[in-house]
């Protein structure tokens, strides 16, 4: 059994956290301990409560301290793990380096991104990846990747491509499942009728582009289509200024509804006809298109990151920033649900099986034992 220290910037909400997390909490090959760069963020007490080893250096965030790098270095030389395996760029950075220096040969680096634009990622994060492109020849044993396009993307960039192994994320299939009563329950709560329902998972942010979403539902309605539409995720409520604007500017008020951040995303999944995913750029592995198939819930999605590779032959995939695209692959979903309800049933079907074949996480675990290797 070898001892795994993780290194990750903070464990608030998001992608990489909560990959992190499944995977510590199913692999029973190695003893796990995480090191936050930040605080406890969301999933600190529930690792906690795992009985999972956690260690809170608590920088302020977009700041490293002196304290912070010293006690990372007197924890990685006290405990002396056998593999350090650090998330996203600052970790990468930051926990690469001072692993290195605490003597662990095993430093392993994880690229959950994809693309990185001027104007929309943020100047820093471009900058320390440049860093990470010029130290990869040196500092990591080998650097994993969640997604096939993060590779192209990054040895582009200057990353040790020979480096780079690719290990998808996984999925509990028992908690993402097709489940009816969940889906009866949930639309009575939410006031909603047996009509055709779509939905999108995802925070407030620029990349993930719900202008593009809320003009593709727009031009849906002029065209007659009968919908409700959920929107799910930070920020995504009605103090959203920008948001109710774009809903107004739209005539959608009585067809879209902003239902904030929700912890029953299983649920949710199952109350939708279709997920859409309109991000146009940043999304590697996007994990929701992933839990919404494995609850048998077809996916319309731009073209970015692997979602293509997700979806297969299960859903619809557009050009990212194409409004009138997008609308269309909706509604041919629409009518698909409406007018042909035993392809439907079929396609369901195979959104589970290829989440099942392809996602589950006894599949990533067994990837990330495998590239646990300095042999």
């Amino acid at each position: 059994m070898a001892i795994v220290f993780h290194v990750i910037t903070g464990l608030n909400n998001g992608g990489a956290e909560a990959v992190l997390y499944r995977l510590v909490t199913n692999d029973e090959s190695n003893h796990h301990t995480v090191i936050s760069l930040m605080d406890m963020g969301k999933y600190g007490p529930m690792l906690e409560e795992k009985g999972v080893g956690l260690v809170c250096l608590n920088m302020p965030k977009g700041k490293v301290t002196v304290s912070g790098l010293i006690n990372l270095f007197l924890t990685l030389r006290k405990y002396k793990p056998d593999v350090v395996q650090t998330w996203m760029y600052h970790a990468d950075l930051i926990g690469g380096a001072v692993a290195r220096l605490a003597g662990v040969k095993c430093v392993f680096w994880n690229i959950r991104h994809t693309d990185l634009m001027p104007g929309e990622s943020s100047k820093k994060t471009i900058f320390i990846a440049r860093i990470c492109a010029f130290l990869s020849s040196f500092v990591p044993f080998k650097i994993l990747c969640c997604a096939e396009k993060s590779v192209k993307v990054h040895s582009g960039l200057g990353y040790k491509k020979e480096k780079m192994l690719v290990v998808g994320n996984g999925y509990q299939l028992d908690k993402f499942d097709c489940n009816v009563g969940e889906r009866l329950r949930l639309r009575n709560e939410i006031s909603l009728t047996d009509g055709f329902v779509l939905g999108m998972v995802g925070r407030f942010d620029p990349q993930k582009d719900h202008r593009n979403l809320v003009n593709a539902l727009g031009l849906l309605k002029k065209r007659g289509v009968d919908f409700k539409c959920l929107l799910v995720g930070p920020g995504m409520d009605y103090e959203n200024v920008k948001m109710l604007e774009l809903i107004s500017h739209n005539n959608l008020q009585e067809e879209v509804l902003l239902l904030g951040q929700r912890s029953d995303i299983p649920a949710l999944m199952n109350v939708l006809d279709i997920h859409v995913l309109s991000s146009s750029f940043g999304e590697a592995f996007p994990n929701v298109v992933a839990e919404a198939m494995a609850c048998g819930t077809p996916c319309v999605t731009t073209d970015v990151g692997d979602a293509a590779l997700i979806v297969g032959e299960t859903g619809w995939v557009v050009p990212a920033k194409k409004t009138e695209k997008l609308a269309d692959a909706i509604e041919q979903g629409f009518l698909e649900c409406q007018q042909r309800p035993l392809d439907w049933k079929d396609r369901k079907i195979s959104c589970r099986e290829r989440i099942e074949d392809n996602f589950s996480i006894e599949k990533m675990v067994e990837k990330y034992n495998a590239a646990w290797s300095c042999d």
